[in-house]
């Protein structure tokens, strides 16, 4: 059913185009036949389809991403975790050996230590030596100052905890001392 037609705009100027006839829909009021019409709705209901498919495809790519994204950090996770295996394997065999000789169980601590150190580092957050580097805020934590003759004013003379990482990439600031003037 076609929709009535407005009523005309007079217009103010003699021979000017009447404006209702301008903006009415088109087909309305022209004598044009219901099959445009028809044609105009079902190209509507066309577009609308079209809308509502490209809103499910993008929902459903919303929720492929975030299923691949909870997978991929599973993976991540697990290949981390199977890093820290070889070290968790030698701390074990180090206290089921607790009640022999005491020297190598020592040793054998500062193996796993460095065992450690390594995977740190193949994640690619190696240990930093900051003794004798100039205090830097983005890099150290200054937990305390001490009079140092032997070293200038804002050096770093003492690593209370390493940091870890590299200077993009930081785990984790050290804590040191820093000298101060005497």
């Amino acid at each position: 059913m076609a929709e009535p037609d407005p009523a005309p705009i007079p217009s103010t100027e003699r021979g000017a185009p009447d404006t209702a006839a301008r903006h009415a829909a088109p087909g309305a009021g022209t004598g044009a036949p219901d099959g445009d019409v028809a044609k105009l709705h079902a190209r509507i209901a066309e577009l609308e389809d079209l809308w509502r498919r490209a809103l499910a495809d993008f929902d459903n790519l919303r929720k492929r991403v975030a299923r691949d994204t909870a997978a991929q950090q599973d993976q991540e996770r697990a290949r981390l975790a199977a890093q820290w295996l070889p070290v968790l394997d030698n701390l074990d065999l180090a206290v089921d050996h607790a009640q022999s000789d005491p020297d190598s169980i020592v040793e054998g601590v500062r193996a796993i230590r460095e065992q450690a150190l390594a995977v740190l580092a193949r994640l690619g957050f190696p240990r930093q030596s900051d003794v004798g580097e100039k205090f830097d805020p983005s890099r150290h934590e200054a937990v305390a100052t001490i009079p140092s003759p032997d070293a200038p004013a804002g050096t770093v003379v003492h690593v209370v905890r390493p940091r870890y990482g590299t200077d993009d990439h930081q785990l984790r600031p050290a804590a040191v001392v820093v000298a101060k003037d005497s």
